[in-house]
Formats: C-alpha cells, structure tokens, sequence
C-alpha cells in the first residue's frame, strides 16, 4: 500500500505550522486514479488529515493574527490544538467515507457497504501509532456506528455530507466562546468550501 500522509500529532510544534503551509500547496500535485478500496482507503485518509489541519490552522490564524505562532509556547492552547485536531479528524473521516461510498452506490452501483464501516476502524487503529487518544478513538467508534444505523446511502452524498465535520470544527477549535460565536457562518461556510473542492477531486479520480 502507498505511503499515506499521515496526521501526525504527537505534539505541536512551529514546525506542525510549516507543514500546514506544505500542504496547501500539495494539494495541487496531480493525483493517481481511485481503483479499488486500498485507493479509496488512502483517499479518505489524506484528504480528511488534510482538511482537518488545514481547517483548523486557518481559523486559529486568522483569529490570532500576527500573535499565532508566538502561541506555540503554551503548552496548554497546544494540548487543546492536539485534542481538537484529533476529534475534528475523527468526524472529517466519516464524513468523507459515508461520501464516498454513498456517491459509488448511486453513480457506480457499488453495494458492498460493509466497507464503510472496516475502512473508518482500520484508519482509526492504524493511527493508534500516531497517538491517537484511544478515548477519541472509541467515541469516534461509537459515533460512527449510531450514524451508520441512520444513513440512507441513495441520498448522503447530495444531503449536507459534510455538515457533522464542519460543526466538529466549530465545537473543538480552541477559541473563546464569545468570539467563537460571531465566526459560526464563517467557520461553517469555510470547511464546506473546501469539501467542495474534495468532492470534485474525488469525483474526477474514480471517473475512469
């Protein structure tokens, strides 16, 4: 299986920021084919990771200004960054698997849903490595399941996929709570359009 871009939390550090900067520049390199479920596997992975810290990283910028990276110093806004990344990620991954194979039953009638939910703990238990907190782990666990139960596959992808993510972004963002009440369109707004962008990449990767 190719190298996957791995989100890596084991501490924040300034240089977490230079790799966030990386990675809205490596989101323009071409992309191979998605042709069987290892692809689609490392797909979800990436692009959730991806959109996670990205996300996350550009609010906190723009709320802080030119103070943000002078923050790298408190150990305790870098342990509620860690924690945030983690549980945003856990949300960002089953949106986008949900996505992905709701658009593959309509468009491509893909049936085999068991893969959903073997391809959401198989990413979460191949992070354990990272360190990721086995609490956010199982709660993500759990959370997938009850939304599993509910989902209605013909109609996901075009229903606010990417909603729950979005609201987890807003919720675990390490910003005070008045200020973080005048940004909810904004932060909403913010990672849909990014998801937007997702789906369309994804739609031309598995169009073979």
């Amino acid at each position: 299986m190719a190298l996957k871009y791995r989100f890596n939390l084991k501490d924040i550090k300034l240089e977490d920021f230079r790799l966030y900067l990386f990675s809205l520049f490596k989101a323009f390199i071409p992309k191979k084919k998605i042709k069987n479920i290892d692809d689609l596997e490392i797909f979800i992975q990436q692009k959730s990771a991806w959109i996670s810290q990205v996300t996350l990283y550009s609010y906190l910028k723009t709320r802080m200004g030119t103070k943000y990276v002078l923050h790298f110093d408190d150990e305790i806004f870098l342990t509620s960054i860690n924690k945030a990344k983690w549980n945003i990620y856990a949300i960002a991954l089953q949106d986008l698997t949900f996505y992905t194979l709701s658009y593959l039953n309509v468009f491509y009638n893909f049936k085999d849903m068991d893969h959903a939910k073997r391809i959401y703990e198989k990413i979460l238990n191949d992070e354990l490595k990272n360190k990721m907190p086995e609490d956010v782990i199982e709660n993500g666990k759990e959370t997938f399941n009850k939304r599993l139960q509910k989902i209605e596959w013909n109609n996901y992808y075009k229903s606010w996929p990417f909603n729950e993510s979005a609201l987890a972004l807003y919720e675990w963002a390490p910003v005070a709570k008045e200020l973080k009440t005048l940004d909810r369109k904004i932060v909403l707004n913010s990672m849909i359009l990014k998801w937007e962008n997702i789906e369309k990449e994804f739609i031309k990767l598995v169009d073979i």
